[in-house]
């Protein structure tokens, strides 16, 4: 049927207990169509495209799949209507093969009796020639950096003959290098008649990659736009439903004296290979430091070491002139160490505990919520309650598990958390990952305003603007090395990018380069 959508959902609803995550929404999807759907944390994207996928049935509303109403009571049944989903988290075995994985719950035999890997492995490869996929079907997922085991989530939905592909969040562990490279992947399986639709925060991407822009508020559709037609502004501005600060405003930093000095650490990673080499810097107060680097190049064993998550094998690490190597986390965190996790799920919260307890996950000991080995559950509550209001964590209660938040709003729970204590160290590892612009905002103001009140705060983030927009000075990591520090003012995002690559300082502008 001409013009008929391959997709339309209308009237979606869905009712938590306390939450209306979707009211009332609409959308359609046309063939060979990227639709962007773009929100804050909490806006109810995921959650509608999980009914889609089956994985929560609407409380009103329906489905429609090329003009058909579709009862789709749980995945097996979205994948047999040609959905597919690639989920934010990905939802791959480690210890398994590629083949192994795309294979599994759906396994192909021959005789009867043995799996035929060879026959799946074949089909791999013909999927990965024919959109530039490039993966390795014997390769162990755990060997794989996160593009490429992204690439692998891709081709289990083709595998499965998917020709509706939704994609959530699926830039928000991907390196700028990686993100083009989908991109390219996208419009590969666009011109091949597949339909996207693409869940995301960074407005960058959306203008750039998207064919529509369908925003949603608080789970209502409040506009569906063109790209050609918007603009960062007028996105951010729709979805947050007020006027946006874009843009970092600071001051000059004043630096005082020297907070964190490293010098020649050397850290393996979990395989006993040399991740962390011979790196050397200063931190002073009242700055931030910003770190960069192509993901998988020392930052995250860095960091880990830094806060007492990973051996130090040589080096020290002094913190106000104390040598802190291989101290305990919560040595470290007591010394007045704040510390937002690259990994929130593993390193940040425990997912099946209260928002409230998960607020005071590393104070919980002191006052002022103990007094002596009693916790005082009312100052616990009365805390919680105020972070939750001040920093805006979207749930229906403090005493909801941090496992059923958006994974923006998680990132919201730890924040409040290490933001919340007087620090002298602040470490921040990715502290904007899946978080919208309004938050984004909001939490760049706050480190801001960190480094002001005269907090030392190294910031790790593979977003070259955020690196750029937040640090005072930024030191280059490639190949678990420092190759360069430099003053973020007065070197541009190329250039940076060039030294992220491999280049030397002697490529860079005199100027550009400081002291580490």
């Amino acid at each position: 049927m001409p013009n008929v959508p391959v997709l339309e959902l209308r009237g979606i609803t869905k009712q938590f207990p306390g939450v209306l995550a979707n009211d009332n929404v609409n959308l359609t999807l046309q063939a060979g169509e990227i639709h962007a759907l773009l929100g804050e944390n909490g806006a109810g994207k995921t959650t509608l495209m999980n009914i889609l996928y089956g994985l929560y049935k609407p409380t009103k509303g329906d489905i429609f799949i090329r003009g058909n109403r579709a009862d789709i009571h749980g995945p097996v049944d979205a994948i047999s209507q040609g959905i597919g989903m690639v989920h934010q988290h990905f939802m791959l075995v480690p210890v398994l093969t590629v083949t192994e994985n795309v294979m599994l719950g759906q396994e192909t035999v021959k005789n009867g009796i043995f799996l035929d890997k060879r026959a799946v492995a074949e089909e791999i490869r013909r999927i990965s020639r024919e959109h530039g996929l490039n993966v390795d079907p014997d390769a162990y997922i755990k060997d794989l950096p996160v593009g490429v085991q992204q690439r692998v989530e891709i081709i289990k939905v083709l595998y499965r003959n998917a020709d509706i592909l939704i994609l959530d969040e699926p830039t928000a562990v991907l390196t700028p290098q990686e993100v083009e490279d989908l991109f390219a992947i996208l419009q590969s399986l666009v011109d091949r008649g597949i339909s996207i639709i693409f869940i995301t925060h960074k407005l960058k991407e959306v203008l750039a990659v998207a064919d529509r822009i369908t925003v949603l508020r608080r789970g209502k559709t409040v506009g569906t736009v063109e790209p050609e037609n918007s603009t960062e502004q007028s996105l951010a501005d729709l979805m947050v439903g007020r006027a946006v600060e874009l843009t970092v405003k600071k001051g000059d930093a004043a630096p005082q004296a020297p907070v964190l000095t490293v010098k020649n650490l050397v850290v393996k990673d979990d395989r006993e290979n040399i991740t962390v080499e011979g790196v050397s810097f200063t931190l002073r107060a009242g700055e931030v430091l910003g770190i960069a680097g192509v993901q998988g190049n020392g930052q995250t064993e860095l960091v880990e070491a830094l806060t007492g998550l990973r051996q130090v094998e040589d080096g020290t690490i002094e913190l106000l002139n104390k040598n802190i190597a291989n101290a305990t986390p919560r040595t470290i965190t007591e010394m007045g160490v704040g510390h937002v996790p690259e990994d929130r799920q593993r390193d940040g919260l425990v997912l099946s505990y209260p928002i409230k307890d998960n607020m005071v996950l590393n104070t919980y000991y002191r006052p002022p919520f103990a007094r002596w080995v009693v916790i005082d559950e009312q100052m616990v509550v009365a805390k919680a309650e105020e972070r939750v209001k001040e920093y805006d964590v979207r749930t229906p209660s403090i005493y909801a598990t941090a496992g059923t938040l958006s994974g923006g709003n998680q990132q919201k729970v730890i924040v409040a958390r290490e933001f919340s204590r007087p620090n002298k160290l602040l470490i921040a590892s990715q502290p904007t990952r899946g978080l919208d612009v309004g938050s984004i905002e909001y939490i760049h103001r706050r480190i801001i305003e960190q480094r002001d009140a005269g907090t030392a705060v190294l910031l790790v983030s593979t977003e070259l603007d955020e690196v750029r927009a937040l640090s005072d000075r930024i030191a280059v990591m490639f190949e678990g090395k420092i190759v360069a520090v430099v003053n973020a003012t007065d070197i541009s995002k190329d250039q940076l990018g060039l030294l992220m690559a491999g280049a030397t300082p002697e490529d860079m502008p005199p100027s550009a380069v400081v002291a580490a």
